[in-house]
C-alpha cells in the first residue's frame, strides 16, 4: 500500500499539507476531514485512512490552515474557512486525476463534510464520526475564562485538548451563527451517521439530530465503547470497515 506527500493551495491560497493513503489503483477516492485542532497526523486519521487504504480506497488527509505542517494562523481560522479547503482539497484532487466521491468527516471535521458536500459535485457519499449538529457544542471545549476573554478582548489565547492556541472572536461567532439544518436536508447524498453512545466531547443527540434533518437514503451506526478521538485501534478498524461495506454500494 502506498503512501505519498499531496500539498495543495488552500481556499485563502496557504500551503495545505496532506498524504494520500492507499493501494496504486484504489477503487474509488475519498477525502478525511479532521477534528478540530487534530491534524491529519491524529490517531483517528492516520489509523482509519490507512485501513480503507487496505480495502481499497484512497484517501487524503491534511491538516486545515494553521495546523500541523499547513501553512497560516489557527487563530485566522474559522468554520467557514475550514469548508472551504475542504472545496479547495476536492478540486485539487480532481485536476490530479483523483476525484474524490467520498467525503469522511470526523467531529467538526464532519459538520464541515456536510456543507462541504453540497459544492463538491464528484462526491456520491457523505460519513460522520462524531460530528456536532449544533456548533455551538464545541465551545464546550473552551474554559469559561479563555472564552469570556476571547469575548471581551476580540481575542485570547486558551488550551485546546492540552494545547495553547490563539483564537479571535471570528472563530467563535462562527461556531455559535452556523446552521447545518438546512445544508443536512439540502446535501442530497446518501450519509452514514456514526457515533459512540458514551461520547462525552459530543454527545449523542448530535447524531440523533444530523439524522432526523438528512433525507434518505440514511445510515446510522453506533460505536458502542468508542471514544470521540478513536484512540484504540480496533474502533478506528471497526469504522474503516463500516465505511468501506457502506459507501461501495454508492461508489
Amino acid at each position: 500500500m502506498a503512501s505519498q506527500k499531496f500539498d495543495f493551495a488552500g481556499a485563502n491560497g496557504h500551503r495545505l499539507s496532506g498524504r494520500i493513503e492507499g493501494p496504486e489503483s484504489p477503487r474509488a477516492w475519498a477525502i478525511f476531514a479532521h477534528c478540530f485542532t487534530c491534524g491529519k497526523d491524529s490517531l483517528a486519521a492516520t489509523r482509519t485512512t490507512r485501513a480503507l487504504g487496505a480495502h481499497g480506497v484512497g484517501v487524503l488527509r491534511f491538516d486545515f490552515a494553521g495546523l500541523g505542517a499547513s501553512e497560516g494562523r489557527f487563530g485566522d481560522s474559522t468554520f467557514a474557512a475550514n469548508v472551504a479547503d475542504l472545496v479547495a482539497a476536492g478540486q485539487a484532487m480532481t485536476a490530479s486525476g483523483k476525484e474524490p466521491s467520498l467525503l469522511i468527516g470526523h467531529s467538526l471535521g464532519g459538520a464541515a463534510s456536510l456543507i462541504a458536500a453540497g459544492a463538491m459535485p464528484s462526491v456520491k457519499a457523505v460519513a460522520t464520526i462524531g460530528a456536532p449538529y449544533d456548533l455551538k457544542h464545541v465551545l464546550r471545549l473552551f474554559d469559561p475564562v479563555g472564552l469570556s476573554k476571547i469575548e471581551s478582548d476580540g481575542e485570547a489565547e486558551v488550551r485546546l485538548g492540552g494545547r495553547p492556541f490563539f483564537v479571535r472572536k471570528e472563530l467563535v461567532d462562527g461556531l455559535r451563527e452556523s446552521e447545518l439544518r438546512a445544508h443536512i436536508a439540502a446535501m442530497n447524498r446518501p450519509l452514514l451517521v456514526m457515533h459512540s453512545p458514551s461520547d462525552d466531547t459530543v454527545l449523542i443527540e448530535n447524531a440523533t439530530h444530523i439524522f432526523a434533518a438528512a433525507k434518505h437514503p440514511k445510515s446510522f451506526v453506533a460505536l458502542d465503547g468508542a471514544n470521540h478521538l478513536l484512540t484504540q485501534q480496533s474502533d478506528a478498524d471497526y469504522v474503516a470497515e463500516l465505511i468501506t461495506a457502506w459507501s461501495s454500494r454508492y461508489l
